[in-house]
């Protein structure tokens, strides 16, 4: 018997092949519910947030931009907003977030893939932007080197995610979160406390901003700067590669 994904990043080595395949199935699970969770538990911050990513992204160069761990697509629609004129792909895992999602950019390319093996080749886009999807890989390493890998020189790759916070408000506010209201409310609205338990505990378990931007640093990406949002709630990393 197969177990769930492991939401502590520590944990994960020796079960990565667990991981993924029980990250990948409990995004299919909750795909339904997805979208309309989202906004009531983030009491639409979630929206603001993207619109900050979205401009740490705009000052990418001219060329194709990738959504990685797209789900539900709201932040390709943004890219496609964003550049009309230029290809977009969302990339995921979950077939069933991406078909959840697909109205909301039908002009955009949709592949189902693993974000630690992505079927692109080198230098391929001028942009990469990962929306709370890099704690959910069971090889952050890994990730990091695919979007290095697919990055054309001069390249930017914004990262919108809930990092484990430090101040200790966001670690007040993280703690309440992750032990009562993420489970209750996402458990009464998917019917799948289980899978909203995970995705409270992988935000504890995650790296902290400053550990991420430390691991971009080391695997070659440069300027890398971060910003926390809503008091460390959530926080936006943008790295560039060297012209």
């Amino acid at each position: 018997m197969n177990r769930g994904p492991v939401a502590d990043l520590r944990a994960r080595p020796g079960h990565e092949d667990e991981h993924g395949e029980g990250a990948r199935r409990m995004f299919e699970r909750i795909a339904p519910t997805y979208d309309r969770l989202n906004r009531t538990l983030s009491g639409g911050l979630d929206s603001r947030w993207r619109v900050k990513a979205v401009r740490e992204i705009a000052l990418a160069p001219a060329g194709p931009l990738l959504d990685l761990c797209a789900g539900t697509m709201d932040l390709t629609a943004d890219l496609v907003d964003l550049r009309p004129d230029e290809r977009v792909v969302a990339v995921d895992f979950a077939r069933a977030m991406l078909d959840k999602g697909r109205h909301k950019a039908p002009r955009a390319e949709v592949v189902v893939a693993d974000a630690m093996a992505l079927p692109f080749a080198d230098r391929t886009f001028s942009g990469v932007i990962c929306g709370f999807g890099m704690r959910n890989l069971s090889d952050v390493q890994k990730g990091v080197d695919e979007v290095r890998r697919v990055l054309s020189p001069g390249g930017v790759f914004v990262t919108l995610e809930f990092f484990r916070p430090i101040r200790p408000l966001a670690r007040a506010f993280h703690a309440t979160f992750a032990k009562s209201v993420l489970p209750t409310i996402g458990g009464w609205l998917s019917g799948d406390s289980a899978s909203y338990r995970y995705l409270a505990e992988s935000m504890v378990g995650f790296l902290s901003r400053t550990e991420y931007e430390s691991l971009l640093s080391a695997a070659g990406f440069e300027s890398v700067r971060g910003v926390d949002l809503t008091l460390g709630v959530a926080s936006v990393v943008r790295a560039e590669v060297a012209s």
